[in-house]
């Protein structure tokens, strides 16, 4: 096996930056968020990692949301991922796969923290809009990194995109 990695875009930074709201995400690399945008559109339903109480995982379905520049979850009063996320805010989410072995559009995986939003008027503003009926949580996600693994001819190809950094590319045969 071969490997390369290059970078696309950007320049490299040693430190681990704060996370990046989708706005950012997507203006630091446009054709990249709408791919990943893209993957995600394909499916309604999703997955979603959060650490439960003791520290182990749990891995849950959600839909997930892209409105007016930011990445949101919605969540059902009192679930279990909502109570998770309100303890320890470190989230991955993982883009439906989709039917059979296609890789169409790639394999997209987020990593980063779930923010609440506690703002009464403006979770009212948001469940007005998108025709939810109240009470729900919301949560916007901050991005802590960004994951598209597909198939380009023979070679398998992962682009890797973190806040303040460039966006990397490693493939292999």
């Amino acid at each position: 096996m071969t490997s390369d990695t290059t970078s696309d875009t950007g320049s490299g930074s040693g430190s681990a930056p704060a996370p990046a709201s989708w706005s950012g995400f997507r203006a630091a690399e446009p054709a990249f968020a709408d791919a990943v945008q893209d993957r995600f559109g394909k499916h309604r339903h999703h997955v979603l990692a959060t650490l439960r109480k003791d520290g182990s995982p749990r891995v849950s379905g959600i839909e997930v949301i892209f409105r007016d520049g930011e990445l949101w979850l919605g969540m059902m009063p009192g679930s279990a991922k909502a109570r998770d996320l309100r303890r320890d805010p470190r989230l991955a989410l993982h883009a439906n796969p989709g039917e059979g072995d296609s890789m169409d559009g790639g394999d997209v995986k987020v990593a980063g923290w779930g923010v609440e939003v506690v703002d009464e008027g403006e979770v009212g503003r948001f469940a007005e809009a998108m025709g939810q009926p109240l009470p729900f949580h919301l949560f916007r996600v901050g991005v802590g990194s960004v994951v598209r693994t597909g198939v380009e001819g023979a070679r398998l190809v992962v682009h890797t995109w973190h806040p303040g950094r460039a966006l990397t590319r490693a493939s292999r045969a």
